[in-house]
This record gives C-alpha cells, sequence and structure tokens, in this order.
C-alpha cells in the first residue's frame, strides 16, 4: 500500500469547511428573509390599519346608535301616543325601533363592506412569504449537487 500514489484533493469542494460556510451562508439569507418579511408584514398592518380605521369607526358608531336606539324608541312612542296617533304603545313601540334599526342596520352592512375589503392589505407579504418558501425549498433540494455543465 506504501507504494501507491495518494491522491491529495486540493479543492475545497465538499469539505467541511465549505459544508460549513454553504450552511452559514444559507442561514444568513434565511435569516434576512425573515427580517425582510417582518418589514414587509409590518408595512401591510400599518397600510391595512389605516384603511380600516373609518370604517371601523363607522361599525363602532353604528352599533352604539342600534343600542342607543332602544331608549330612543321609547321615548319617542311616549311622544307620538301623547301627540298625534291613536296607536297602541305596542305598535307605536314598534314602528320606532323598526325605522330606528333599520337605518343603523344600514350603516353597519355598508361600513361592514368597506372593513372586510380593507383587510385585503395582506397580500403582497402572503406573496412574498411563498416566493421565499419556494427558494428555501430550491435552495434545500439543489444544496450539494453538481451544477451541470453547458455544451456549446
Amino acid at each position: 500500500m506504501d507504494d501507491q500514489a495518494k491522491v491529495k484533493n486540493d479543492s475545497t469542494n465538499g469539505s467541511a469547511e465549505s459544508m460549513v460556510g454553504s450552511i452559514a451562508g444559507f442561514g444568513n439569507d434565511v435569516a434576512t428573509l425573515a427580517e425582510l418579511q417582518l418589514k414587509l408584514a409590518a408595512l401591510d398592518f400599518k397600510e391595512t390599519s389605516a384603511r380600516a380605521l373609518v370604517p371601523l369607526a363607522l361599525v363602532v358608531v353604528a352599533l352604539v346608535v342600534i343600542l342607543g336606539s332602544v331608549p330612543v324608541a321609547i321615548g319617542g312612542v311616549a311622544l307620538l301616543i301623547a301627540q298625534v296617533t291613536q296607536l297602541s304603545i305596542g305598535g307605536a313601540l314598534l314602528v320606532t325601533a323598526i325605522v330606528t334599526l333599520g337605518l343603523a342596520s344600514v350603516v353597519v352592512v355598508v361600513a361592514g363592506r368597506k372593513l372586510g375589503a380593507s383587510l385585503e392589505g395582506f397580500q403582497r407579504s402572503r406573496d412574498e412569504l411563498i416566493r421565499n418558501i419556494s427558494w428555501i425549498r430550491t435552495v434545500l433540494v439543489y444544496s450539494g449537487r453538481a451544477v451541470p455543465k453547458r455544451r456549446w
């Protein structure tokens, strides 16, 4: 065995140092992607919350009006009965409550639709996360494989 030529491998391809460097580089790339993903999510949250502020405020106001309409309905019915109509107390209460709740419900429906549409702002973050995960998968699948030589 001593008389056989020893093969010296000068290339660092496949060596422990090269592998550690590749893993460190990959880890750095993944950390950078995670940081950028968080920054994009924060930006999307800012934009989404800014768009959702007015519809959310309208929903809150409309809900307060709906809750506040109960005493107003009772007072309105009392005034209505006392001044104008021959309706029973139950009929007057029902008419007042229906009108008030109907108007407030329209506001809730309109503002609720705008609120739902304003929460679609995280589409960029979702798309970028999907691209980043695909890139990580590709790197993991093809890491360590030889790059095919091009034939001219």
